[in-house]
C-alpha cells in the first residue's frame, strides 16, 4: 500500500520486541498500545492510575492480541516514580526496542509536580526527559526508537528560561505550548547527541497527532468547572477532529517505518490536523540548536538525570 494511505494495518510484525507506551490507558496511548500488541510486541503500559490501567489492559487483552500486555505504574509528575519504573523495567526486561513518550496534560490551571515543577513542563517534558535517560542503556536492539509526542501548538511555544516554571506569570496555553516545543527540542537534540556519540542503532523521532478527539481536551474545562467550555470542546471535536485511533497513527508510523532520526511525523491531510501520517517539518524555533542545548543542560540540572552517551556507545559496541 502506498505510504500516503498508511494505516496501522500496514505495521510490520514486532514479535520479540518490547515497547513502552506512557499514558497507555486512554486516548492516543490506548490505541497505540492496541496496535503494537496486535503486531506481536510485548507492550509495557506505563500508567499513573493503576485502576484505569488495569481496566484498559483487560479490555485490550479481551481482543486476543498476538503480543503481550504488561502494566507498570509510572507517574511522570514524580521523579521518584520515574526512577522506580526504570529500575523495575530493567529488572524484568533485558532490552527496550521502542519508547513512546506519549502521556501528557494540556492547558490546565497552574499546579506543581511532586518535585516542584510547573505541571505541564514537568509532566510533558521533564518526566519524559528523565525516563528516556534512565532507559536509554536498555535500547540495545538493531533499530531502537524513541518517539516523543508533541503538538501543532508547539509552533506558538517559546522556552522562557527566565521563568521556565511560570512562577512569575502563567498562561495555561502558553505553558502547554512551551512544553510541546520542549518535546521537539529534546527529540532533535537527542538525535544530534546520538549521532555525535556514533550511536547508530537508536533513532529519536518527534510526532504530533493533529487534532484528535481524546479525553485530554476535556481536562482544562473540567479543571475550571466550565460546562460551557466542555460543551464547546465536544462540538469542535465532533466537527473537526479525527478519532484517537487515527491520531495515534503518526506515533505508530514513527515507531515502525523508515523515518530518519530527527524526523517529525504528523497527519498529512487537511491543515496537518487529520489524515494519514507523513514526514513533515516542524517550526523553525524547534530546530534551534542553541536553545536545545541550553534546555538539555537545564533539564539535566532539574531532574538529576545525566545521559552518558560515551559509556552507552562503548557498552553497545562491546556487546
Amino acid at each position: 500500500m502506498a505510504r500516503g494511505d498508511w494505516t496501522a494495518a500496514d505495521m510490520p510484525r514486532l514479535d520479540g520486541q518490547t515497547v513502552v507506551v506512557t499514558g497507555a490507558n486512554s486516548g492516543l496511548g490506548y490505541h497505540a498500545t492496541r496496535a503494537f500488541a496486535h503486531s506481536g510486541a510485548h507492550v509495557v503500559m506505563a500508567c499513573r492510575d493503576m485502576k484505569r490501567g488495569e481496566e484498559a489492559r483487560v479490555e485490550l487483552a479481551a481482543n486476543r492480541p498476538s503480543g503481550a500486555l504488561e502494566l507498570q505504574k509510572l507517574d511522570l509528575a514524580d521523579l521518584s516514580s520515574v526512577r522506580t519504573f526504570a529500575e523495575t523495567f530493567s529488572d524484568v526486561h533485558d532490552r527496550l526496542d521502542v519508547l513512546c513518550n506519549n502521556a501528557g496534560v494540556m492547558a490546565i490551571p497552574r499546579s506543581e509536580t511532586e518535585d516542584g515543577f510547573e505541571t505541564q513542563f514537568g509532566v510533558n517534558h521533564l518526566g519524559h526527559f528523565a525516563l528516556t535517560g534512565l532507559l536509554l542503556d536498555q535500547m540495545t536492539g538493531e533499530d531502537a526508537r524513541v518517539v516523543t509526542q508533541s503538538s501543532g501548538v508547539h509552533e506558538a511555544g517559546e522556552i522562557e528560561f527566565d521563568d521556565i516554571q511560570s512562577e512569575e506569570s502563567y498562561d495555561e496555553w502558553g505553558a502547554y505550548a512551551q512544553s510541546k516545543l520542549a518535546n521537539l527540542l529534546f527529540a532533535y537534540e537527542l538525535q544530534r547527541r546520538l549521532d555525535d556519540a556514533g550511536v547508530e542503532h537508536v533513532r529519536s523521532i518527534g510526532c504530533h497527532p493533529g487534532y484528535a478527539a481524546t479525553n485530554l481536551q476535556y481536562r482544562q474545562p473540567e479543571a475550571e468547572g466550565s460546562t460551557v467550555r466542555k460543551a464547546a470542546m465536544g462540538v469542535a471535536n465532533a466537527v473537526l477532529a479525527q478519532s484517537a485511533a487515527w491520531g495515534a497513527l503518526p506515533m505508530l508510523y514513527a515507531a515502525t517505518e523508515d523515518v530518519p532520526g530527527g524526523g517529525y511525523v504528523g497527519p498529512g491531510g487537511l491543515m496537518n490536523i487529520r489524515g494519514h501520517p507523513a514526514v513533515q517539518e516542524s517550526s523553525e524555533r524547534s530546530y534551534d540548536e542553541v536553545t536545545a542545548g541550553r534546555l538539555w543542560q537545564v533539564s539535566e540540572e532539574l531532574t538529576g538525570v545525566e545521559y552518558d552517551f560515551e559509556l552507552f556507545s562503548t557498552t553497545f559496541g562491546e556487546g
